[in-house]
């Protein structure tokens, strides 16, 4: 019975979400993309650039110097829909896993 609340709740809640589809996805320009060579991690709302931030480190396949890129795109996407970033850098986004959450958290 908690499953099927679970599964009603999670389909509700993806109707309300601003997701993009993937037609929308594929027609966006790549510098509205975080990682803009592989087209990851999107970067056109506060609610995306919340999501960029808390998935930095689930990137895979990337350089440093893309990580760099990437980063000053979402700090200036943040600054534009006001969006307070905690961590220092990209590099402590990387560090601990799971127990730097409380360093990655953004508000705004």
């Amino acid at each position: 019975m908690a499953a099927t609340r679970q599964k009603a709740g999670a389909r509700r809640s993806s109707r309300r979400t601003s997701g993009l589809s993937s037609r929308q996805r594929s027609r966006l320009p790549t510098e509205k993309f975080a990682f803009s060579k592989k087209r990851k991690e999107p970067i056109t709302d506060a609610g995306h650039v919340r999501n960029a931030i808390a998935r930095f480190d689930q990137v895979e396949g990337v350089s440093d110097a893309e990580r760099d890129a990437a980063w000053k795109r979402i700090r200036a996407a943040a600054r534009k829909f006001g969006i307070e970033i905690d961590a220092r850098g990209w590099r402590s986004l990387m560090k601990g896993g799971k127990t730097g959450a409380s360093r990655r958290r953004a508000r705004g």
